[in-house]
């Protein structure tokens, strides 16, 4: 029988101590590592179009039902005023005391259908209430490739750049459809009726396809035979895990789970292995100084004091106080390459920064300090090619977080952990620049920019 959250907390005897040492890995994406090089894939969304596979990374849950727009209202921060047909928007929970638990996109089908997809955190909270509570809502599970037996229910592929629009328009044969940001349109693609969100993950403008996995390789090859006269580049694992670095979304924060007994039934129902693992240099004993808030990861545009939901008291008075700010932290070149460089002289080198994503634990939190002091933390860092850069997300406590400011992160684990990923190794010190989140101007700009103008977020 498997051990439940619980269980392993009581065992333990801290959550820290268990995520610390946690042998689970980060979430991996189970394609090809890279079609050509992972540079040259980054390169792709910036300079022509990239076509990323979704299809087996991600979980889905599917809920049906006259409650299913409730229950899901009832735990998020979104409003649902405005959530016709045919839109999609980035679903936030919140726990009791308005601490994150996570975020994924939600879909909206026909009439009283959805799809949740994202990382299993949100999907596990969701389906925890749809089991539990008094719903009339059906829930149906549709688990990562790395779990799942089988093929998955849809295909999902992201096309992302500057030349995804002329892509589209030659595939249906006229030009492509109005569709504001987060909408969706259906789409006449070799001889199928393929269904399309209007998005961008990495600023750049984009589409993300989708539709029963039957039809999805007959789609990707139109795409490609399509695409090919406009640099279209299908993207790996490597390139396809950095895309979040220049658009500034934060993929896996720790969840707000771990400490608050009313959630206590929620950790019985709860897999032990879905608790993750924790990496990075901050090394708080209390595993609520590692949970965020919506305002500390720039989600306050989406939260809606509209309706009743899980947090919303809490919210409203985290709202009023002090607020953190998301920030891209761009590391000193000289610095990262002396943490690369100790690994080929003598003595205790530097932990291992692999590339172009160096995230070794589901949950990476660095400490980042500024004259000395504890002023935030920093997420997932890697390098970003478009950018020649060095890059990490990171949120900072207000007045520390100006754009030019000048901080330190702190890399590698004092002491060593005892995750499989952690090799003996000594903590450094990294200069780093604070720069926007998102890191890129586009992204800023015009994807940003769609956020938050766009209905039903």
């Amino acid at each position: 029988m498997t051990e439940s959250l619980q269980e392993a907390l009581d065992r333990a005897g801290s959550p820290v101590e268990l995520l610390r040492n946690s042998p689970a890995r980060p979430h991996v994406f189970p394609v090809a590592a890279e079609f050509s090089n992972w540079r040259s894939e980054q390169h792709s969304w910036r300079t022509s179009c990239a076509l990323l596979d979704q299809s087996h990374h991600m979980t889905d849950l599917f809920l049906s039902g006259s409650g299913a727009e409730r229950l899901l209202s009832g735990l998020a921060v979104n409003s649902f005023a405005r959530f016709p047909v045919d839109r999609a928007k980035q679903f936030i929970a919140v726990n009791h005391r308005g601490q994150l638990i996570g975020d994924a996109i939600l879909a909206h089908l026909e009439d009283d259908s959805f799809n949740l997809v994202g990382h299993p955190m949100v999907i596990d909270w969701v389906q925890f209430h749809a089991e539990t509570g008094d719903h009339a809502v059906d829930v149906v599970r549709d688990g990562n490739s790395i779990v799942r037996p089988g093929d998955p229910r849809l295909f999902r592929y992201e096309l992302q750049g500057p030349t995804a629009v002329a892509i589209i328009e030659k595939l249906i044969g006229g030009p492509v459809p109005q569709i504001g940001f987060f909408h969706m349109g259906r789409f006449p693609i070799a001889g199928l009726e393929v269904r399309g969100i209007r998005h961008g993950m990495a600023g750049q403008p984009g589409y993300e396809l989708f539709g029963p996995w039957a039809d999805g390789a007959r789609v990707r090859d139109a795409l490609l035979q399509a695409g090919a006269e406009f640099g279209l580049t299908p993207v790996g694992a490597k390139g396809y895990s950095t895309a979040n670095l220049e658009s500034g979304w934060v993929p896996s924060p720790v969840p707000a789970i771990f400490s608050d007994e009313r959630l206590r039934a929620y950790r019985e129902w709860l897999p032990a292995p879905a608790a993750g693992s924790l990496g990075g240099s901050f090394d708080s004993p209390d595993i609520e100084d590692y949970y965020l808030t919506p305002y500390d990861l720039d989600y306050g545009r989406s939260v809606a004091f509209d309706h009743d939901f899980v947090g919303r008291e809490a919210l409203e008075a985290l709202a009023a106080g002090p607020q953190r700010r998301k920030v891209t932290l761009v590391w000193n070149p000289d610095d990262v390459q002396a943490a690369i460089g100790s690994l080929l002289r003598p003595g205790t080198p530097a932990k291992y920064i692999d590339l172009p994503k160096a995230r070794y634990a589901l949950y990476q939190v660095d400490r980042v300090l500024q004259d000395g002091v504890t002023v935030g933390q920093s997420f997932d860092c890697g390098y970003i090619a478009n950018e020649q850069s060095f890059v990490s997300l990171a949120t900072l406590d207000p007045g520390r977080a100006e754009p030019g400011a000048e901080v330190t992160v702190l890399w590698g684990e004092q002491p060593n952990s005892a995750k499989l990923q952690v090799e003996p190794h000594r903590q450094i010190a990294v200069r780093a620049t604070v720069a926007p989140a998102p890191f890129v101007r586009y992204a800023r700009e015009s994807y940003r920019a769609a956020t938050l103008r766009g209905p039903g977020t």
